[in-house]
């Protein structure tokens, strides 16, 4: 079996948020940065380095966007208490 369908590898099952996403990102750069991965290795990480960067980037944008709404739905809101409900 190889280390990609182990789960070992952050390419072998892309992360759906931004969290895990990032995650795969740090992991994937300590890895790239250790310098102990063999060339091809080493190319495949840095491809899915940069698709781990645009998918977070992606995703910062987005949360940006939604909160640029919130903001300009309301410009006079004022925060609130916030109180759990039991």
């Amino acid at each position: 079996m190889s280390k990609a369908s182990q789960g070992g590898d952050p390419a072998a099952q892309p992360p759906e948020d931004f969290e895990a996403s990032l995650a795969a990102l740090e992991e994937t750069v300590a890895a790239l940065e250790a310098g102990d991965l063999p060339l091809e290795e080493a190319l495949k990480r840095f491809e899915e380095g940069t698709r781990l960067l645009r998918r977070c980037e992606a995703a910062l944008k987005r949360a940006e966007q939604r909160i640029e709404i919130l903001l300009k739905e309301d410009k006079d809101a004022q925060p609130e208490p916030f109180e759990p409900e039991n």
